[in-house]
């Protein structure tokens, strides 16, 4: 075991993917000589070559679509688009083709292709660099979409992501590439040396996708969070000391809705939480399924946590942002309703 950072995390994951199989390729903006703008492909290059390890233009269109046709002859391509944000070029490739391969050819082809973004904001990077488009990619037959919140799930969901015999989408939260960030930007920032899940396995291992993890157990509400929001979902949990079930959702799609259920029809409450705006978000769709599925165990209406329904802003981005106080709110509101 070692402690490891989330980049380090996915390095790792790179790493020993590559060594245990020579169809993975991975490629994208700088990922090659210069190892990533966040260093999670540092050192590949080197060990397995410009073949295999490779800076590719600034085109996010030739980028996937080089990728889905790899991947339609037999390689495992494992594509980094630098931000989030800069994906909208390629979406017509991700939606139409890679999304589509296994089903317009009758099963004759599948398209085993990762692509890593990061994602969301707490870096003071605006609207071009902050942004959670999940709900883009979760509405999309076709497609898996995972949010690691730890290291010891970026490396296992990326390497069950490389095993996937169809597309991946990895949306990384860079404001956890290195410590647990609860919403406290005034505070001092914890790595993830300290935290227990930084301690990695340095052997290869997947993380299964579809499975939610409980990150705290409770019996008054239960709180589904996602990527960043899990920290800031454990920290308001503790600050006002509502008895919270967190689940880390891990996987959108496909989506862990037993564990989900179980937990709602315990605690009889819900609350929503994510980055990305409110509107048509993927916690609406969340709030749906818990209706659907519990609505007679329900004491409260379904609360949503989210970004605002606005370009993510620079200057006002503690504003933005669903701190531990807005959704300690959200709590201490959901407990008060009958």
């Amino acid at each position: 075991m070692a402690q490891l950072t989330m980049i380090e995390a996915i390095q790792n994951a790179h790493d020993l993917a590559m060594e245990r199989d020579d169809r993975v390729v991975v490629y994208g903006e700088d990922v090659g000589y210069f190892g990533g703008v966040f260093r999670c492909t540092a050192g590949l290059q080197q060990k397995y070559g410009t073949s295999r390890c490779f800076d590719a233009p600034i085109n996010e269109s030739g980028l996937i679509g080089t990728g889905i046709g790899m991947a339609a002859y037999g390689l495992r391509p494992v594509v980094e688009i630098q931000f989030a944000d800069y994906m909208y070029p390629a979406y017509d490739q991700i939606v139409s083709e890679a999304a589509r391969l296994r089903h317009r050819s009758a099963g004759d082809f599948t398209c085993p292709i990762v692509i890593r973004m990061p994602t969301g904001g707490g870096i003071y990077g605006g609207q071009t660099h902050s942004q959670s488009p999940e709900a883009l990619f979760t509405h999309v037959a076709g497609l898996k979409v995972v949010v690691p919140s730890n290291p010891q799930d970026a490396k296992g969901l990326l390497c069950a992501a490389i095993e996937d015999p169809d597309p991946v989408i990895i949306l990384e939260p860079k404001r956890l590439y290195n410590g647990p960030f609860d919403g406290h930007h005034d505070r001092p920032v914890v790595p993830w040396k300290k935290h227990e899940l930084g301690e990695v396995n340095d052997a290869y291992y997947t993380t299964e996708i579809g499975k939610a993890a409980i990150r705290r157990e409770g019996q008054d509400v239960t709180v589904l969070a996602y990527g960043t929001m899990v920290h800031v979902a454990l920290t308001a949990a503790q600050e006002t000391g509502v008895d919270a079930e967190v689940i880390d959702l891990r996987s959108l799609i496909p989506l862990d809705l037993e564990t989900i259920e179980v937990s709602v029809k315990k605690t009889g409450r819900c609350v929503v939480l994510h980055e990305a705006t409110k509107t048509s978000g993927f916690g609406a769709e969340l709030s749906a399924q818990v209706q659907e599925a519990c609505f007679y165990h329900l004491e409260a209406p379904i609360i949503r946590v989210t970004g605002w329904d606005t370009p993510y802003p620079h200057a006002q981005e503690w504003d933005y942002f669903p701190g531990p106080a807005r959704v300690g709110a959200a709590l201490k509101s959901v407990m008060k309703e009958h």
